[in-house]
Parts: structure tokens; C-alpha cells; sequence
């Protein structure tokens, strides 16, 4: 779609893809509108995704505020409604008792570029890397407590889901949010807490009318300028699109490039223990407020990045590591003297309060190479509480 048609501002270029909104794809929601015949009526946009829009809405049966989210109209590939649905039937249906976003209802809408799905969920607020990328900037760290607690109970939703036989699938800061309940009790306006409402009208040059699909206006995305203790609120795992059963694995896995798991770089294969990796990553960034690799491109310089970042490239993998560096004409010795990792070397001069040393072990067995070594989110929580009890540390 050629954007210089429409009347310009930087809510074309920083939002959603404007060409998504045709037949198949984004349904043009417009602040004030309302969903399932009156109920939920969309005040704010929370944020956006490849396959839909997430709207703050307010219930008007039970008076409260919700996440509506707008599935695109061609969404018949997405499995995440029936994921939750499994999800909810093996945790009593009460989900976010083991920190999973709860699903509050499910209907279907129709609009002009098809009918859609419409998920509605308890109202979350920032996602984690929101959380990170305002403390990294503001040189600040995370509370001791809130680290080991959020540690938790990420591991414990793992432990859950991989409990009843699935795999999450793509766990990552923009995957896990923070409930409102502090900002809710401090009855705070949520619509100011949200930030500046930022609305563009979309109209073309010429002044010839929309096609049906397209959105009468643009609305940008919430900021959370004013959120109120983030940190301090229990996380929600959201997202369960690219969740799976064994045995059903996708071809392709949603990989953010800095998430890469190495199985996929070294086998191109990859199971439900891709979610262990991914923890590894979470809880050093709750540690560190930033992730431990950063992408370059290609993933080549990845993985110069992981070899003995927590351990030894294995031996298994070495030809093909061989091959990689003559064709990139770079070479790096692997696994020669190597004493300590690097993780452990940063661990050891960053971290320094003793409710958080239990967690250099955790990441360790993690984040291996071989999905076969990596303990599993039950033994991770057991060493955990182990080491706490080593340690005397208490949490909620």
C-alpha cells in the first residue's frame, strides 16, 4: 500500500501495518466502538501484533475493565483459543492461579474484512520488556525480591503447562505482562495512566473516500506512562498462539532474533524444551534488565555470542560450528581454556545479594545447548527452593 496517497503523520508509519486492513486481515476498530452487541465498548489501544489489536474496553454488565483483542479475520491458522481453552479445562478454569493470562470470553464479530474472533481477557498492563527498557534506561535494577518472585512464577507456569502436555512455544518480555491490580486499588484513572490519547484521521490526499476496510482514524498505541509498582504485581504469561502438543510441532518456531534457540541454528529442530531456553533468558534479564545476546544480522555471530556463555559448545556440534566460521572467514577457538563461564564470571561481579544466588544455578541448567540437558521448570523450582532454604530466603 503506498502510504504517500494518504494524508501523512507518524501514526502511518509507527502503528500496524496500514495495508493488513483488507479482506483477511485487521478489522478497522474505531475508539467508542462496541463489540458483542453493546457489551464491551473499546475507550483506548493497548498494542498490536501480527495477528490482531488489543483494546482496552469497558464491560458495562460487570462495570469493569477488560483486554479485547481483535483477532484478524484470516485467523484460521491460529490455535491460541483453543490452547486456552485447554489450558482453562486443566486448571479449573481459573488460569491466572498458575500465572497465565485469564480468559474472561470468546465471541465471533463480523466486519468488513470478514468475521473475526474476539478474545477477552482480565486488563494487563505493561509487557516486561516495557518494564526492562524503563529500568535499563533509568540505570536502575529490579528489587532482589521481585526478581526471585518473578522467577517463580514464570517457572511455575512452564511447570504447569508442560505438565499437561504442551509447550508455550514463544516465551518472551513481550509475552508476559503485569496485571492492574495495584493501579486498580489506588484507583487510579486508568486512561491517564495509559498516556496521552494520541488519534489521527486517516483520509487520502485527494479526498476520495476509504476503501470499507480501512480504520477512520489511527490511534496509537499506550505507553503506561504513569503504571504504578509494575514490578511489584504478579506476571501473566500471554499469547498461547504458538503453543503446541508434542507431536504437533509448527515447522517454523516464532523466534524474536535475540531468543534464538541454538537447536535451531545446529538441527533445525526444536521440541517443547525451547520454552527452558527461553526461561534462561527471562530470568537473566530480570537479573540484568537486558538479555544476554545480542543480534548482529546473522546467526553466525550469535552463537560466538553462547559458546561458553553458560557452557561448552557440544562436541556433537563442532564440525558444523568448523564449517560455519570458513564461511563467514572468522575462526574462534572453542572450549580451550575454559574455566569458568562467561555467565558466571558476570554473575559473580554483578550480583551480590544472597537471595538472588540461587538463581546463577538455575540459568545454568537452563540454558544448554542440548535440549536433553536442560533441567526441566519443575527441577529448576526445586533447586530453587533448595537453595533457598540454604540460604534462608523467604518469598511470597
Amino acid at each position: 500500500m503506498d502510504l504517500s496517497l494518504f494524508c501523512q503523520n507518524n501514526l502511518l508509519y509507527t502503528q500496524e501495518k496500514l495495508s493488513k486492513h483488507k479482506p483477511g486481515g485487521y478489522h478497522p476498530v474505531t475508539l467508542g466502538d462496541t463489540f458483542k452487541n453493546g457489551l464491551y465498548e473499546t475507550h483506548y489501544k493497548l498494542g498490536y501484533g501480527g495477528f490482531s489489536t488489543v483494546w482496552l474496553a469497558k464491560d458495562k454488565d460487570q462495570n469493569q475493565w477488560v483486554s479485547l483483542k481483535v483477532m484478524i479475520a484470516d485467523s484460521s491458522k491460529s490455535n491460541e483459543l483453543q490452547n486456552l481453552k485447554f489450558l482453562e479445562k486443566h486448571s479449573g478454569g481459573n488460569l491466572s492461579s498458575n500465572h497465565i493470562v485469564q480468559l474472561l470470553d470468546d465471541f465471533t464479530h463480523d466486519g468488513p474484512n470478514g468475521a473475526l474472533q474476539c478474545l477477552v481477557f482480565e486488563l494487563l498492563g505493561p509487557t516486561l520488556d516495557m518494564v526492562l527498557t524503563e529500568y535499563s534506561e533509568g540505570n536502575d535494577k529490579l528489587n532482589p525480591e521481585d526478581i526471585l518472585r518473578m522467577s517463580m512464577q514464570l517457572l511455575k507456569a512452564i511447570k504447569f503447562i508442560h505438565s499437561i502436555g504442551m509447550c508455550h512455544g514463544d516465551i518472551s518480555g513481550r509475552n508476559i505482562a503485569f496485571p492492574c491490580n495495584n493501579m486498580l486499588n489506588h484507583e487510579k484513572d486508568v486512561l491517564d495512566v495509559l498516556g496521552l490519547l494520541e488519534i489521527e484521521s486517516l483520509a487520502y490526499i485527494d479526498g476520495s473516500p476509504l476503501d470499507n476496510g480501512l480504520p477512520t482514524q489511527l490511534v496509537k498505541a499506550a505507553e503506561w506512562i504513569d503504571f504504578i509498582d509494575e514490578d511489584e504485581e504478579d506476571i501473566r504469561l500471554i499469547d498461547m498462539g504458538e503453543s503446541f502438543l508434542p507431536g504437533e510441532e509448527p515447522e517454523k518456531s516464532a523466534q524474536p532474533s535475540i531468543l534464538r534457540i541454538p537447536e535451531t541454528i545446529f538441527t533445525d529442530r526444536f521440541d517443547y524444551r525451547l520454552d527452558l531456553w527461553r526461561a534462561g533468558c527471562i530470568i537473566y534479564a530480570f537479573l540484568f534488565t537486558n538479555y544476554p545476546f545480542r543480534y548482529f544480522d546473522r546467526d553466525e555471530y550469535l552463537i560466538f555470542q553462547m559458546i561458553d556463555f553458560v557452557e561448552r559448545l557440544p562436541i556433537e556440534w563442532e564440525p558444523q560450528w568448523k564449517t560455519i566460521q570458513t564461511k563467514i572467514s572468522r575462526n574462534l577457538e572453542i572450549n580451550e581454556g575454559y574455566e569458568t563461564s562467561k555467565f558466571e564470571r558476570m554473575f559473580a561481579e554483578n550480583v551480590h545479594d544472597p537471595e538472588l544466588q540461587p538463581l546463577l544455578q538455575v540459568v545454568q541448567g537452563l540454558m544448554r545447548f542440548l535440549p536433553s540437558n536442560r533441567i526441566t521448570a519443575e527441577e529448576a523450582l526445586e533447586l530453587l527452593y533448595s537453595k533457598m532454604q540454604e540460604t534462608g530466603t523467604t518469598t511470597a
